[in-house]
């Protein structure tokens, strides 16, 4: 549904995150603000919006994540920065918008003076004034709220996949949804309590047990009976997909009659392609939080989809905006 604005709201989308920014801008009935940014020879920017910002309300969007042309850090820089132009130049109110939140996989410590990134990613933003912040399904949602001192917003992303899958998913047979780590199990059970009322009736839960040695999965054991269900595999975002394909499998060997998988972000990393092409998955579904995917779709058979993140952002958005 196509949510609308007043007059006082401005949404600017920075490069790099513009495809995302149009499309929002599109389901809010407006345009995009004005901005320039600009490259300097010895490796600085700018960025300034282009009209009045004063007693508006301010909404800025961009995704931390690398692309060919920058780091997580330069996009990070460049966020912070306009966010601050924005807060000086008058605004009412600024809400950063960020679809996916870079850094936010480090929220503790695990070992011996390890830094915990994700606060002092909450102190960069608090410093430069925003007045809230709105992400889609951040990695540890508990770490993600105390880290901020100012206002957080949460999107679920079963608010876009359920929408999708439910459809797809035929009766007679048993439904689970599963998380392939313990860290995750929160997540899957807002999913599964999602999926339930959208089939209107039960759905089972199921979990993954696993250990990780110097960045190996080294054990997993499948907690939930999954035999002869359709089972939904649910995580915040796919890197390499090892540990996704490793739930499959072992889904698979279970008794699972179908498989399908869903992450918020697609943060793909080598060897991403060749583990989601495996035929333990029935489908694979992301939203375009990181964009462009950084996948060729093409090896994956025609099973991987992208849902997009634009409708639950504006709709965010437009609630804010409406108080």
């Amino acid at each position: 549904m196509r949510e609308n604005l007043t007059d006082e709201a401005l949404l600017f989308a920075l490069q790099g995150s513009r495809t995302l920014g149009q499309q929002v801008a599109s389901e809010l009935g407006i345009r995009l603000a004005e901005h320039e940014e600009r490259e300097f020879e010895d490796g600085e920017h700018k960025a300034r919006p282009l009209q009045s910002v004063r007693d508006r309300d301010v909404y800025v969007l961009h995704a931390l994540h690398s692309d060919p042309g920058h780091s997580v850090n330069d996009r990070l820089c460049r966020l912070l920065f306009f966010l601050a132009c924005v807060k000086d130049a008058g605004a009412a109110r600024v809400t950063a918008v960020v679809p996916y939140l870079g850094y936010a996989r480090k929220d503790r410590r695990t070992q011996p003076r390890d830094p915990v990134t994700l606060r002092y990613l909450a102190q960069l933003f608090e410093a430069m004034g925003i007045d809230r912040l709105l992400v889609l399904e951040p990695h540890n949602p508990a770490a993600f709220d105390n880290a901020f001192r100012v206002p957080t917003e949460r999107l679920g992303m079963h608010r876009l996949f359920v929408p999708e899958l439910a459809p797809r998913i035929a009766a007679g047979h048993p439904v689970v949804v599963c998380s392939p780590d313990v860290g995750g199990v929160k997540r899957a059970v807002d999913f599964r309590e999602a999926l339930a009322d959208a089939l209107e009736r039960e759905v089972e839960d199921a979990f993954f047990e696993k250990i990780r040695a110097a960045g190996e999965l080294t054990l997993g054991r499948l907690v939930g009976d999954v035999q002869d269900a359709t089972v939904v595999l649910v995580d915040d975002l796919i890197a390499t997909g090892s540990t996704l394909t490793h739930a499959a499998r072992s889904c698979r060997e279970a008794g699972a009659r179908q498989v399908l998988a869903v992450a918020a972000h697609g943060a793909f990393a080598r060897g991403a392609e060749g583990n989601l092409g495996n035929e333990a998955f029935d489908r694979v579904l992301i939203t375009d939080s990181i964009w462009p995917v950084k996948i060729d779709r093409n090896r994956l058979g025609g099973k991987f989809e992208i849902v997009s993140a634009a409708p639950l952002f504006a709709g965010a958005i437009a609630r804010l905006h409406g108080g």
